[in-house]
């Protein structure tokens, strides 16, 4: 007697209630499975690439908008920073390490960041090939960015202003020559492209400057076709124009900007007493990381667990929804069952033969909700990547395990009811009937 044949015979010959029961059971696990794969995928990147950063300084604004757009490069920053102002606060003892960085342009949606060679040490970068840049206009790529735009040591490329290729200004001025390439670290190395902060300056001195050129030539046709007094007034307001613009070539050095600073204490007390002091003596604005990060994962937290007990509440449904299913038909097979007995069939073999298939159900269940879940995973790692060049995708997961033990220790359960009734049949009184 195959009770695994007997079993699939018997799913088979209810193919809408097993599909039922099946596709319940797969949507809860797949739900929690997927939660649970992103969630850990996401906190890894979260944390990997914080490099025990304890701090950003940037423009006043949103304290979150600055530590994704100075250490996860997934937003826009906030605004610039007075170099001058920057360089003073780096002298602050409490300052272990103040790296600079200067955002603003991209090539090919991969963003283009001014700093020091000392960057790359945060995220314990090491060349793959060529060297680390020394004049203005090297660059060094990160492994993605290699990979994705096919850019090889001695290849020159130009940047555009901004983060959207189609919709910035190209710096068709100015080249970049690759000469190093990282190795892939999975931090947020691997999609940069590195130069040097007098890189960027030069690149928006020059556009700036066209940029007040065609301002001069627009003005200069403007007060051409205005008459008498009016051409005097014009030009007043030109030259104003054009002395008092916010443009590079016109600024010294002590006025020069950058977009924030990454800093690292000294010790532990710089955490007390540096953020206040940026915050309330500065025109810049301080944000701790882990602060940030923990505020995120709370208003995350809230909507992870809210799926979390739907998805329970689906997984309980199920387990309802095979037991009443089993329960229902063990009154059809009540003489299929009394025939197993008559044949010599022990009661543990009906016990067995009604909990395998609640095992069973919940078993193809698991499996689907699986397969389901990774499919979810491809589909949103598929978007991350393309939008914002993180990986999420993952094959593998520990929680695995738990849900298998667990979905057959539901299945058992769900059957558990069923199978004792099965076992306790009254072999006459069933077949007298």
């Amino acid at each position: 007697m195959n009770i695994f044949s007997l079993n699939r015979k018997q799913i088979k010959a209810k193919p809408l209630s097993s599909i039922l029961n099946i596709f319940l059971f797969a949507t809860g696990v797949a739900i929690i499975s997927f939660l649970f794969l992103t969630t850990e995928k996401i906190e890894n990147q979260l944390n990997n690439n914080v490099a025990g950063i304890d701090l950003v300084v940037g423009a006043k604004g949103s304290p979150l908008q600055l530590i994704l757009a100075g250490i996860y490069h997934i937003d826009h920053p906030t605004g610039n920073i007075q170099y001058k102002e920057a360089l003073e606060l780096t002298k602050n003892p409490l300052i272990k390490q103040a790296v600079p960085l200067a955002l603003g342009d991209s090539y090919r949606g991969f963003r283009i960041v001014g700093t020091d060679q000392t960057f790359p040490e945060l995220y314990h970068g090491q060349l793959k090939e060529g060297m680390l840049w020394k004049t203005d206009f090297e660059a060094n790529i990160g492994s993605k960015v290699a990979e994705k735009t096919g850019l090889k040591i001695g290849d020159s490329f130009t940047g555009v202003h901004g983060f959207i290729e189609e919709a910035g200004h190209a710096h068709d001025e100015h080249e970049y020559i690759v000469t190093g390439i990282f190795e892939e670290t999975g931090t947020v190395l691997d999609q940069l492209i590195l130069t040097n902060i007098a890189s960027v300056w030069k690149i928006h001195e020059h556009h700036h400057e066209h940029h007040d050129d065609e301002h001069m030539e627009s003005e200069g046709a403007h007060v051409a076709e205005a008459e008498g007094a009016h051409d005097h007034h014009h030009d007043d307001e030109h030259v104003d124009a054009h002395e008092h613009g916010h443009d590079y070539a016109h600024h010294s050095d002590d006025n020069k900007e950058i977009t924030l600073l990454l800093v690292k204490y000294t010790n532990p007390m710089g955490a007390i007493t540096l953020p206040r002091l940026v915050n309330s003596s500065t025109n810049m604005q301080a944000a701790s990381p882990a602060l940030e990060i923990n505020r995120l994962y709370s208003l995350m937290g809230v909507g992870v667990h809210t799926i979390r007990l739907i998805a329970g509440f689906i997984i309980i449904i199920s387990a309802f929804s095979i037991f009443i299913s089993l329960l229902n038909s063990l009154k059809e097979r009540k003489y299929e069952l009394a025939l197993i007995r008559s044949m010599g069939g022990s009661r543990n073999k009906l016990f067995s033969l009604v909990v395998m298939e609640g095992i069973i159900i919940a078993f193809i269940g698991y499996l689907l909700g699986l397969a389901l879940s990774r499919l979810g995973m491809l589909l949103v790692s598929y978007y991350t990547e393309t939008n914002y060049h993180y990986s999420l995708q993952q094959w593998f997961n520990i929680n695995d395990f738990y849900f298998l033990f667990v979905s057959l220790i539901i299945g058992l359960l769900s059957a558990l009811i069923p199978a004792i009734k099965a076992m306790r049949t009254d072999i006459s009184k069933t077949l007298s009937e």
